[in-house]
């Protein structure tokens, strides 16, 4: 139990093991997880140690995993996850691991390979086939091969003759139209394929390349075509070039080889393309059958795998972890043993012997390890038992800084207040319904949700704090009764304690009414729990009373919360046998406290108590002193003016005496505060210089800790021992300052919870009458479809706006109030986490093994 409320206490051990049974030891030690091993290399390479190879091969094993994981992740085959952790494998079957995995790799590596092939294969018959059928569509266009021929070399022949017109005279002119008869002349085509897009620029450079001579057409393919490298869907089009000469032939090819087209031979004759695409399409249905067989493979290759893939993840990793760990011992001089010095926590080290003997007997070795306790004056880690309930809480104190050793741990408290200050903030009965209804459906599927394991953060951070989520919704339903607000509505549930004595056409037409408790209309007796509802009526002093409320009981929560914190180092100053800090530190910061602001809290209940507005004068409402008023006076030895003219500015007889007094006790705590502490300190430096240094010949160090009351290594104790004296005065003084100071502006802090509950509870009813209201007043069927609409509005408005960001935002808060109101009292923070050898965290962090000093 003292564990839940400090940390657990921790040794320092050297272990001892044999050569033979050390991987079998650390093996048990990481399947138990409560052995933080120190390294005793810090100066080696990590290139250099004794079982670097024996990790580079699971480094290797883990990338043909990994190889092996994306593959099955692309065919959407599931992974087996039975939830279950196999042992981590002997040494020996490394080997029988390492063939497996190359086994498959290479198999698996293979059978893409010729797939990839043999889908670059279909892909140019299937483009092939394509191109015969556009093909043959031109031909036919142009009324055949013949035609279109002679029509292509007339109009290129033209076109050539018009270009070179300019510079040729009518003999060479003439020439040319002589030789339109000739072989050179005769146009020729190319044929092939080109990504969609490019085609628009694959034009205009055909054109300017080319000078115009040249005849494009094209055809779009309607059906993309798989890319055989990646499996993307590409769109192409068919096109066809027709041109003459070889100059331009060679200029084509080029623009076509730069475009990434694929070109493809395409007889001229009609029969000869028939003859060609009836040979293609008895290709492709052969290869069809080729890449079924191969597809089938390569699945039944990934199933298999896949029903092992997680085991073998978790196999690899352990005995990556094992080897990692290895590497932080040392060699004796035999070369036989391995030492290692490990922290460990003290109620454990029964289990953590149980753990090396199995170990030891599973190796087969009949030397049994050796686990001796070391003393030390380092500061060991902070270790902190936490379940699946506690573990968020602890998060949240952590993440302001770990503990220091055997520190109080704010946790356990925490799990109370954290929620009680967010639910101030947040009260709404229906509101903290849909908070806690959300916390209990992560709680009650947590398996099945940790068992997804997705990396989406916020919900990861959701998920985590399940358990917040739920304690904050249920607290502010509480808060929400209290308030009785319901989605900014009341619940009448005890009827209410007034009557009102208005007519009905006043109620109706006056939109400022209000509560008097002075007539009739109250019958003298209070609402059996929380709030009556009549206060949702008094539209004009309805803020005026809830301010009042709420602003007085952030106040009251926010001292005593304060006072808590001031205690808590009471716990601490205690353990530490820190008598400097509790005389000179708790005592006076305690009574700061206490007299002036516990002082206000009381004033708050004392004029609740006396005064009322149906009490006989002057114990009547309108005497009632000012609280804020008052106290601004006794702080400065003053005395205001009465509320009335024959009312008592006090409360109570002697209200004065006691006020100058409690003003003097906290004037006199900021010197003992200041310099209480250092000047004891200063004294017992001096007082044991003069005893013990000319006697021992005693260091300035030692002299110093011996006026230190701190505990065993160090924890949470303060330690002066090599501070010069000037240091200590001026920490003293700005943890002085920041003390006093720190009351006042941290009280005020505490306003918070009064601001964000007022705006919470306006917000709530500002989206109520300006839109949930407006579907209300709407009748008939038209109503009800507008009704629906709203409804769905304003829910949206409500579980985005209230919920969401108003729950955020005052968690938020109630984080700073904890973090800096409460724990700066107490909390020092300048520890470091326990981070013990887990196979449970390496896995769950996805191999990662982290570095321990």
């Amino acid at each position: 139990m003292g564990s839940l409320f400090r940390s657990e206490e921790m040794a320092l051990c050297q272990l001892f093991l044999q050569s033979e049974a050390a991987y079998a030891c650390v093996s048990e030690l990481g399947e138990l997880g409560l052995v933080q091993f120190r390294d005793l290399n810090p100066d080696v390479n990590a290139f250099q140690r004794k079982f670097v190879n024996e990790v580079r091969r699971c480094d290797e094993m883990e990338r043909k995993l990994r190889y092996l994981e994306k593959e099955i992740k692309k065919d959407g085959i599931p992974m087996l996850d039975t939830g279950e952790s196999p042992e981590a494998p002997q040494p020996r079957e490394m080997i029988d691991l390492e063939a497996t995995f190359e086994k498959l790799e290479n198999e698996l590596r293979e059978v893409n390979q010729n797939a990839e092939a043999l889908k670059r294969n279909f892909l140019e018959l299937t483009e092939l086939k394509h191109i015969l059928r556009k093909t043959q569509v031109f031909f036919d266009e142009e009324g055949g091969l013949n035609h279109t021929t002679e029509s292509m070399t007339r109009a290129l022949i033209t076109d050539e003759v018009r270009t070179a017109g300019a510079s040729m005279g009518p003999v060479q002119l003439g020439f040319m139209e002589k030789s339109i008869e000739r072989e050179d002349y005769l146009p020729c085509f190319v044929a092939g394929v080109i990504s969609r897009e490019k085609l628009p620029a694959f034009e205009r450079m055909l054109w300017r390349a080319c000078r115009g001579n040249v005849f494009l057409r094209q055809a779009m393919i309607e059906s993309p075509l798989e890319d055989p490298t990646n499996g993307d869907q590409v769109y192409k089009s068919v096109f066809i070039i027709f041109f003459q000469g070889d100059q331009l032939k060679t200029r084509v090819k080029k623009i076509c080889e730069g475009f990434r087209a694929t070109l493809y031979p395409c007889p001229e004759a009609p029969a000869d393309r028939r003859e060609m695409a009836m040979g293609v399409m008895t290709r492709i249905e052969d290869l069809n059958t080729v890449l079924g067989q191969t597809q089938d493979h390569r699945h039944r290759v990934l199933v298999a795998a896949a029903k092992n893939l997680k085991n073998w993840f978790v196999k690899v990793r352990k005995i990556k972890a094992i080897y990692h760990t290895l590497n932080l011992f040392n060699l004796d001089v035999t070369q036989k043993c391995l030492i290692a010095e490990c922290w460990v926590p003290l109620l454990d080290i029964e289990t953590i012997q149980l753990a090396l003997r199995r170990g030891t007997e599973r190796s087969g070795s009949s030397v049994p390890p050796i686990l001796n306790r070391m003393q030390t004056f380092e500061n060991p880690p902070t270790y902190n038992r936490t379940n699946k309930f506690t573990k968020a809480f602890q998060a949240l104190i952590d993440a302001y800084g770990v503990a220091s050793y055997r520190e109080m741990n704010p946790a356990p408290y925490t799990i109370i207040t954290f929620p009680f200050l967010f639910a101030v903030m947040f009260g709404d009965l229906g509101h903290g319904a849909i908070m806690a209804l959300f916390g209990l459906w992560m709680i009650r599927k947590e398996k099945g949700l940790a068992a997804q394991k997705t990396d989406n953060e916020i919900w990861n951070i959701f998920f985590g704090g399940r358990y917040i989520i739920f304690l904050m919704g249920v607290f502010s339903m509480y808060t929400g009764l209290i308030y009785n607000d319901i989605f900014s509505k009341s619940l009448n549930i005890f009827g209410s304690h007034w009557h009102l004595s208005y007519n009905k056409s006043t109620v109706w037409n006056n939109n400022y009414l209000q509560l008097s408790p002075a007539t009739s209309d109250y019958e003298g007796t209070p609402y059996p729990f929380g709030m009556d509802p009549i206060w949702q009526v008094a539209s004009s002093n309805k803020i005026v009373f809830q301010n009042a409320y709420k602003m007085k009981i952030s106040i009251i929560f926010g001292v005593l919360h304060m006072i808590f914190g001031v205690i808590m180092s009471w716990h601490n100053h205690t353990y530490f046998r820190n008598r400097l800090s509790l005389l000179y530190e708790f005592i006076p910061q305690l009574l700061f406290l206490v007299v002036l602001f516990f002082y206000l809290v009381l004033l708050m209940f004392i004029k609740w108590n006396r005064y009322a507005a149906t009490n006989e004068f002057p114990m009547t409402e309108a005497c009632a002193p000012s609280i804020l008023i008052t106290f601004i006076d006794m702080v400065l030895f003053k005395n205001s003016k009465a509320p009335g003219k024959d009312c008592n500015i006090y409360m109570f007889a002697g209200q004065s005496f006691f006020q100058t007094i409690f003003v003097l006790i906290a004037l006199a705590c900021i010197p003992v505060m200041l310099l209480g502490k250092p000047i004891k300190i200063m004294q017992a430096r001096k007082l044991a210089n003069e005893e013990v240094q000319p006697i021992t010949g005693a260091s300035d160090a030692e002299v110093g800790g011996m006026s230190n009351g701190g505990g065993s290594h160090g924890g949470g104790g303060e330690h002066h021992d090599e501070e010069e004296m000037s240091e200590i005065f001026i920490h003293q003084g700005i943890h002085t300052i920041e003390y006093v100071l720190g009351s006042v502006s941290h009280t005020a802090s505490y306003l918070r919870l009064w601001a964000l509950s007022l705006a919470h509870a306006q917000l709530a009813e500002v989206l109520w009458s300006m839109v949930l209201s407006l579907g209300l007043n709407k009748e008939g069927w038209l109503g009800g479809i507008f009704l629906t609409v709203v409804f769905a509005f304003w829910a949206v408005l409500t579980v985005g706006i209230l919920v969401l960001m108003e729950g955020l935002s005052a968690f938020l808060h109630t984080l700073r109030l904890h973090w800096v109101e409460f724990q700066s009292k107490f909390y020092m923070g300048h520890g470091y986490a326990f981070q013990p050898f887990s196979f449970d965290t390496i896995i769950e962090n996805g191999g990662a093994v982290t570095e321990t000093e």
